[in-house]
């Protein structure tokens, strides 16, 4: 019988990974038009300076940017295979920023550095934090974002690394925001879809962006090939039956998107992402479950004559349209029906 030989990628495990270690991830991707028209079939997002050349013209740019969160998951999916192959939960995001804008035709990569580690009492499983880039073909960061994932051990009686972990802000303070590289002086309501502008908004406030989406099997599938994103959860519903939930797990991205497409109804010009502070997937979403978002203004800052910025927590529920409810139970638990919270910076046009 020939023995059988394997030159697969296992994933790394938690006992792999070293504090300072460096990794450059595989398959470049350069991103087309297709690509745009295919995000925008998937997730439904309509903000105009993504979907419109003429508007995007207007905001100073030669041709249609990609969205940032299109961008992000990109670059998320290229670190898959080496960081979270292995995953048992994505746990969050911080300290993260868009430095570039992204064109149809630019080509996309992406280097991680693990900048802490640390083992759960279980034994079976640690926390491993990285510091994530995406680069360009001029190799200029596009973005940079730190995330979390607890990872399975290959050997639970493998000696742990000592603990370490990063310290890391509670958000992009405000000074550190740019201005927007879009240019909002001559920014047109009636063509964004909404009059509501940097002075509309108070913080505090919360907004229903009321519809809902439901995720349907092959459309999460095709929008987490679409960022080369191989995480075995989301793909081998054989190999999930015997899993936790015992079928596929939906990409959290996807929820980011879904949730990000439905804030158009209450922000359409809240459009061009500046910073990602916090983020958390809070509980599992399913082929057939549906999706609605609601956000609360944190806080606001000036950043020109012509723009502002709102600091925006969007939260995303499963089968439960907005309403008045705590996100936590009385242990500090989310409820089950909340799938996502996202705090982020939004550039806004002002009035002139």
């Amino acid at each position: 019988m020939t023995t059988l030989k394997t030159k697969s990628n296992p994933g790394n495990f938690f006992e792999d990974f070293r504090v300072g270690m460096e990794i450059v991830h595989a398959t470049p991707l350069t991103i087309s038009a297709g690509d745009i028209s295919l995000y925008r079939g998937l997730t439904g997002t309509r903000h105009a300076l993504y979907s419109a050349k003429t508007v995007a013209s207007k905001a100073g740019f030669d041709q249609l940017p990609v969205d940032p969160l299109m961008a992000f998951h990109i670059v998320f999916g290229k670190t898959v295979p080496d960081i979270s192959l292995n995953a048992v939960a994505n746990l969050g995001y911080a300290d993260g920023t868009f430095e570039q804008n992204v064109f149809p035709g630019d080509t996309l990569r992406a280097v991680s550095t693990v900048i802490g580690i640390k083992e759960n009492t279980n034994g079976r499983t640690g926390i491993v934090w990285v510091r994530t880039r995406g680069i360009n073909q001029n190799d200029r960061t596009v973005l940079s974002y730190v995330r979390w994932v607890m990872v399975r051990k290959r050997d639970k009686d493998q000696p742990a690394p000592e603990a370490s972990i990063p310290d890391l802000p509670d958000a992009v303070p405000a000074e550190a925001l740019s201005a927007g590289r879009a240019s909002y002086a001559t920014w047109d309501t009636a063509l964004s879809g909404a009059p509501h502008l940097y002075e509309d908004y108070e913080i505090g406030e919360k907004i229903d962006h009321v519809d809902g989406m439901t995720v349907e099997e092959a459309e999460h599938q095709m929008m987490t090939r679409l960022f080369q994103n191989t995480a075995k959860v989301h793909f081998d519903a054989y190999g999930q039956k015997e899993s936790r939930f015992g079928r596929r797990l939906i990409y959290g991205g996807v929820v980011i998107s879904l949730a990000r497409a439905l804030s158009f109804n209450g922000l359409a010009n809240a459009c061009e992402m500046l910073a990602i502070n916090a983020g958390s997937h809070t509980a599992p979403l399913f082929a057939g479950d549906t999706v609605y978002a609601w956000s609360e203004v944190l806080d606001k800052t000036e950043l020109s004559e012509a723009a502002g910025a709102l600091r925006l927590r969007l939260v995303a529920t499963k089968d439960l349209p907005c309403q008045d409810f705590p996100l936590r139970d009385e242990d500090g638990r989310y409820r089950p029906e909340v799938l996502l919270d996202f705090d982020y910076w939004a550039a806004i046009p002002r009035q002139n």
